[in-house]
């Protein structure tokens, strides 16, 4: 279970971070239509993982493709938030990102109760 201040933290960079990959999509992440869908913070707030949703878009890559491309920008994606969130937090916590298949779990899920 998460403290109070996890969940505080958490999403401050879930709106933070949220509003920093919509604006820099097109420049550094391929055109992506990319949301945040959950942050969670070790308890020692040393790590975020970061869950993130990609909008299937035709004339852009797979969503692996664009978790690959938040990846490889990870250092630029954390130094950059650790400017809008540093007076918040005494050191910016390591961010791992991960693709949200939840949405994907549950059309499945869905569809083996519809059919079963």
């Amino acid at each position: 279970m998460a403290g109070i201040r996890q969940e505080r933290i958490g999403a401050l960079l879930q709106r933070e971070l949220g509003s920093y990959l919509q604006r820099e999509s097109s420049i550094r992440f391929g055109g992506h239509f990319i949301t945040v869908t959950t942050v969670r913070l070790t308890p020692d707030l040393s790590l975020a993982r970061i869950y993130l949703s990609f909008m299937p878009v035709a004339s852009v890559g797979t969503p692996q493709e664009g978790l690959a491309l938040v990846q490889s920008e990870a250092f630029h994606v954390r130094k950059d938030l650790a400017g809008k969130v540093g007076k918040h937090l005494r050191k910016m916590p390591e961010l791992r990102f991960f693709l949200d298949d939840s949405l994907d779990r549950y059309d499945e899920i869905d569809g083996l109760l519809k059919g079963g």
